[in-house]
């Protein structure tokens, strides 16, 4: 099916097609969303058992101070250690699904050509979609630590956030300074999701999309541990996305953060521009 302008009816508004509320509800109603803030759910819980069975890690002799060596100080603490350990990979999962799975997913159905006869326009349909996706891929971001901070509470207690740098942040700061993380760990995957996105309307497979998100994800990882391209690694968003350690401070910085958001929405606009370019262009028949 190639690009047509629909026919004008009487009543007839592009903007009314596939409302925002109707593509969540499809969106929330599928198993794999219910299984992501499960595992969401229950991450805090597996850490606290973890710390349990294996003791304080503030007890150990470790000759440093980290995030993990000071987890189990307080409820902030443990939040934060959870963000450390999930930013790297496990949030990078429910990002390139909700945004990877979106388009793919309707052609793997073969569904994509009677939503664009009904008549949906495709900035539309691809609109309505990335705004779901981008939508339940922040909510993701925000149930991790709003669950490991209340986890982390009433195993550790309410109290200041210890800094690894030394000394600590009062727990209304602390809570102000972890919502600073959340967002920018939520900015520096735009560029996963914009990659999961452009992917899902090129491709007719759902796990084509999501795994090529993730896999090439992975290799910027692997290419920012490559020492010898030096300065080059600044253009690789995987450079910039610890950079939110530097919230985690006595004096907050923003220069690192501020280069690492800008770096990922210069990426994530350019791949969101090609998407909705090419699938313009595409000739739908699924």
């Amino acid at each position: 099916m190639t690009a047509t302008t629909p026919a004008a009816a009487p009543g007839y508004r592009a903007r009314r097609t596939l409302p925002l509320r109707v593509e969540a509800r499809r969106q929330l109603r599928r198993r794999r969303t219910l299984v992501i803030g499960a595992i969401l759910t229950l991450l805090p819980f597996v850490l606290v058992a973890a710390f349990a069975i294996g003791g304080d890690p503030s007890t150990r002799n470790t000759g440093r101070i980290s995030l993990m060596t000071t987890a189990t100080a307080s409820g902030a603490n443990f939040a934060a250690t959870a963000l450390f350990v999930s930013a790297g990979f496990l949030l990078v999962v429910p990002v390139a699904l909700f945004c990877g799975d979106t388009v793919a997913s309707e052609a793997s159905w073969a569904s994509l050509r009677y939503l664009l006869a009904a008549p949906v326009p495709r900035a539309r349909l691809l609109l309505s979609k990335l705004t779901v996706g981008l939508v339940f891929s922040a909510a993701a971001m925000l149930l991790l630590p709003l669950v490991a901070l209340a986890v982390g509470t009433a195993a550790y207690g309410w109290g200041p956030l210890q800094l690894p740098t030394g000394g600590a942040l009062a727990p209304g700061d602390a809570v102000l300074r972890l919502a600073l993380v959340t967002g920018y760990v939520f900015v520096s995957q735009l560029v996963t999701a914009a990659l999961a996105f452009w992917l899902s309307t090129v491709t007719d497979a759902p796990l084509g999309a999501v795994g090529g998100a993730v896999g090439l994800t992975i290799v910027g990882n692997v290419l920012d541990q490559v020492t010898a391209l030096g300065d080059w690694r600044a253009v690789l968003p995987a450079h910039w996305q610890y950079s939110w350690a530097d919230a985690l401070q006595p004096q907050l910085e923003w220069s690192g953060m501020l280069q690492g958001a800008s770096v990922s929405v210069s990426y994530a606009l350019v791949l969101v521009a090609l998407a909705f370019r090419g699938f313009a262009r595409k000739d739908v028949v699924s």
